[in-house]
């Protein structure tokens, strides 16, 4: 029998703020976390904007001696994780953290740190280099150290599927919770790629918004005007539960997630398939999965980068999926308009809002959204300000380079039933 699994959890470390609280204030009031880059100077790229987290101080969450055995990237994993437990009221024994997986999603890993450690051994010598490089620099370490920090003992590994990294960890943790390999998991997103060699990389291929002189107008999501996605950091991860398990020792229960959907396009290294095929094929795999139908989705958190090709297929891939819906009570947001785009962590992040979507029925906007496309005609885009409304079910969506698609599906958390280890 398939167990069932919530979230009872929640942090976020973002552009936006760097607690969970404050990241969401930011996103209802549609508040933009994007400027000029302030990390490195970067006034000779052709891109000099992103999403930096810049009110964070990992002294907060480490010991001082202690920081540099990790990347920024764990960092922000480290500190998203607390958010998630605290929230939680999780404190399981020695024994139940046998049963407790750490699964968090990265895309770049340790970018910064190889960038310097590569001009420390050009410049300094080999002998120069630190020996925390390698330990701290590889993407599995997020795992390591958050595992680590809470001795948890369960499965720990990382997923690296670009920009869909975040959500595939989620999907993962779910599964083997369904499964009982675990009884909890904590599993989403980080990511810490705004740097020169990042951002750098990103401008050949012009794949970056190159609007400087308005950075909180660089990220517009289905606006003829956008021009390229706005890179970003932070993290996103949550605490999931089987749900027998959460409602036993009293946990407070944001939402259900009750389908994960995960196909490839085998098609382009960078470009989505046509008519955002494998995402339809992601998007009808997870209502499957979850037992519901396209007209019971209420709100749809878009992966909606601002990139003129990828969102013209998501747009198509939602109409193919939910047909007239689109235009009879769904409503749909990118809130990559406020955060920028968190590559490995951005399906982390976007589920966490998703879940306080539901949590406070409450419809994130689409920032920057002046000039719809044409093919956005009749959908609900939620511009430029939130919307209060009854919100059910939803899903996220994330989609990577490589042809790489994930939906998770969120539903309201129904509590009416509190028998332990509850199946379905």
């Amino acid at each position: 029998m398939r167990r069932r699994v919530v979230v009872t959890g929640i942090g976020a470390v973002s552009p936006c703020g760097a607690t969970t609280e404050s990241t969401w204030e930011s996103i209802v009031q549609g508040r933009s976390g994007i400027d000029t880059i302030q990390r490195f100077d970067a006034s000779s790229f052709a891109s000099q904007i992103a999403g930096e987290v810049l009110d964070f101080d990992p002294l907060d969450y480490f010991e001082k001696k202690r920081v540099r055995e990790a990347e920024r990237f764990t960092h922000f994993a480290i500190a998203a994780s607390q958010m998630a437990l605290d929230y939680a009221g999780f404190k399981p024994t020695d024994d139940q953290k046998e049963r407790v997986a750490t699964i968090v999603g990265v895309g770049m890993c340790g970018l910064e740190l190889l960038q310097q450690q590569v001009l420390t051994m050009e410049q300094r010598g080999p002998r120069r280099m630190s020996p925390y490089f390698i330990p701290a620099a590889i993407a599995n370490m997020t795992s390591g150290q958050v595992s680590m920090r809470w001795g948890f003992r369960g499965p720990s590994f990382t997923t690296t599927s670009a920009c869909a990294s975040g959500a595939h960890s989620i999907g993962e943790a779910a599964r083997k919770i369904e499964r009982g390999d675990v009884d909890a998991a904590l599993a989403g997103g980080a990511e810490a790629s705004v740097c020169g060699t990042g951002v750098g990389g990103f401008c050949a291929m012009r794949a970056l918004s190159k609007r400087n002189h308005a950075p909180a107008e660089a990220s517009r999501p289905f606006d003829k005007g956008r021009d390229g996605f706005v890179i970003a950091e932070g993290a996103g991860m949550m605490l999931l539960e089987e749900r027998g398990h959460a409602l036993q020792r009293g946990a407070p229960v944001l939402a259900e997630l009750v389908g994960y959907g995960a196909t490839a396009d085998a098609y382009h290294l960078t470009q989505p398939a046509p008519e955002g095929e494998g995402a339809q094929r992601a998007m009808r795999v997870a209502l499957t999965d979850a037992r519901l139908r396209p007209e019971q989705i209420d709100y749809v958190n878009a992966h909606a980068t601002s990139t003129l090709m990828g969102d013209a297929k998501e747009l198509e891939a939602l109409r193919g999926v939910f047909g007239t819906h689109v235009e009879r009570g769904l409503s749909i947001s990118s809130t990559k308009s406020m955060h920028g785009h968190l590559l490995g962590a951005a399906g982390g992040l976007e589920a966490v809002l998703t879940v306080l979507a539901i949590r406070d029925q409450l419809c994130p906007p689409t920032l920057n959204l002046v000039d719809p496309e044409e093919a956005a005609v009749g959908f609900d885009l939620v511009p430029n300000v939130s919307k209060k409304k009854p919100i059910h079910a939803a899903i996220s969506n994330s989609f990577g380079f490589g042809g790489t698609n994930v939906t998770l599906a969120f539903e309201r958390p129904d509590l009416s039933q509190t028998t332990p280890n509850d199946a379905s």
